[in-house]
């Protein structure tokens, strides 16, 4: 069993990670229920500074996980070279 193996990859276009193994997949299930519990609570009364702290909390977590587990570091990325190639005319040549 591999203890090193990444979970997520850096996004092709745009900042961030996405997940690629059922191990990155289940941390952002279980951040989505997370998140719909929180609300849950949130119409059931509960304090709004709690609610805000413990979302700030979880997606501090989601983040560190998600930056630990992916392979390669986190950066802007403008996709692939030969998306961005564009003709004289203007148009981008897909």
């Amino acid at each position: 069993m591999k203890f090193n193996k990444y979970w997520f990859k850096p996004k092709g276009f745009g900042y961030g990670a996405t997940p690629t193994t059922w191990e990155g997949w289940a941390v952002v299930i279980v951040f989505i229920l997370y998140l719909i519990s929180l609300s849950v609570l949130m119409t059931e009364g509960v304090n709004t500074d709690r609610y805000l702290l413990y979302l700030f909390a979880s997606i501090v977590v989601l983040v560190v996980i998600s930056k630990k587990k992916t392979d390669g570091e986190w950066k802007w990325n403008w996709g692939k070279k030969k998306d961005l190639e564009w003709d004289k005319t203007g148009k981008q040549h897909n």
